[in-house]
């Protein structure tokens, strides 16, 4: 890790992202879609962070100031998580891609801290 000089570590830049809490895990982490034409064209991939603002704004129909005190960050960040989410859900619908749930940093309510 670059500790010496931030100008010389530039991918190392801004505050280190937070844990975020999550509920619970999704069920499979990877969805097909269904078509004739054999296997999609590529792979969308989120994170188990932005499936659950998915999940508590658009499933639970929580405010963002609700669901971003659920997972124990701000507003601001919440709102990026989601905004992220959205975008690459949509995108992967579209073309036809696989969509994949894997990675983030987080912790699942009630047990330790999980890595995936």
């Amino acid at each position: 890790m670059c500790a010496i000089l931030w100008t010389m570590c530039p991918q190392m830049r801004g505050r280190r992202r937070g844990r975020r809490w999550v509920d619970q895990l999704p069920p499979s982490e990877l969805y097909y879609p269904r078509s004739t034409s054999g296997q999609p064209t590529g792979v969308g991939r989120i994170t188990v962070e932005e499936l659950e603002v998915l999940r508590l704004v658009d499933l639970m129909g929580l405010s963002q100031e609700e669901a971003a005190a659920s997972m124990g960050v701000s507003r601001k960040t919440l709102w990026r998580d989601l905004t992220s989410a959205r975008r690459k859900l949509v995108e992967s619908l579209t073309n036809g891609w696989a969509i994949e749930i894997s990675g983030g940093d987080y912790v699942v309510r009630g047990a330790e801290r999980t890595d995936r």
